[in-house]
C-alpha cells in the first residue's frame, strides 16, 4: 500500500504519486510493500535535512528507508519519501517541464533510495540513473528531466 500525506497544505493528485510509485515498484518485483509518500514545505524539508543529514538546506526530495515489517500488517514497510512541493515547483518552472513530471521523478528518485539505489559513485550512479529512466518511460514521462 502506498500512503500519501500532504503537510505542506498544498494538495497534488494521489493517483499520479502512487502511479510514479507502482511504476519503480513494478519495475524492480517489489509489490508487496507498503511506503509513505509526504508532501511537505521547505521549512519541514530543511529541518529534516539538517537533523538527520547535517546539511541545513531546503532539498527536493528525502528518503528515509525502514525495510522492515509493519507490526501491524505484517507486511515489509520500505520507509518514507518526503517530497517539497514548493522546490518541485522551482525546479519544474526553471528546467521548463510541468509540475507533475517533477513529482514523478521526485517519487521515483525517492523509492529507488528506499530500495538501496544510490548515487555518490559513478557506477552507482549510472544503476540509479538507468533504473529512474526505465521508471520515467514507463509513466511517459522524459528522462531529459532528470537533474543532478
Amino acid at each position: 500500500m502506498i500512503f500519501i500525506e500532504s503537510e505542506s497544505g498544498q494538495t497534488f493528485p494521489g493517483d499520479l504519486l502512487e502511479r510514479a510509485a507502482r511504476a519503480v515498484l513494478d519495475l524492480s518485483g517489489t509489490q508487496d510493500a507498503d511506503l509513505t509518500i509526504v508532501l511537505v514545505d521547505d521549512a519541514r524539508i530543511q529541518a529534516l535535512n539538517r537533523d538527520f543529514l547535517a546539511h541545513d538546506a531546503p532539498t527536493d526530495v528525502l528518503s528515509f528507508p525502514a525495510d522492515e515489517p509493519d507490526p501491524e500488517t505484517g507486511r515489509r514497510y520500505l520507509g518514507d519519501v518526503v517530497i517539497s512541493t514548493p522546490r518541485a515547483g522551482e525546479q519544474a518552472r526553471e528546467r521548463g517541464h510541468a509540475v507533475e513530471a517533477e513529482m514523478q521523478l521526485l517519487v521515483v528518485h525517492g523509492i529507488l533510495h528506499l530500495l538501496g539505489h544510490d548515487h555518490a559513485e559513478v557506477g552507482e550512479k549510472e544503476r540509479m540513473w538507468a533504473a529512474q529512466a526505465r521508471a520515467l518511460e514507463r509513466l511517459g514521462v522524459s528522462a531529459q528531466i532528470v537533474h543532478e
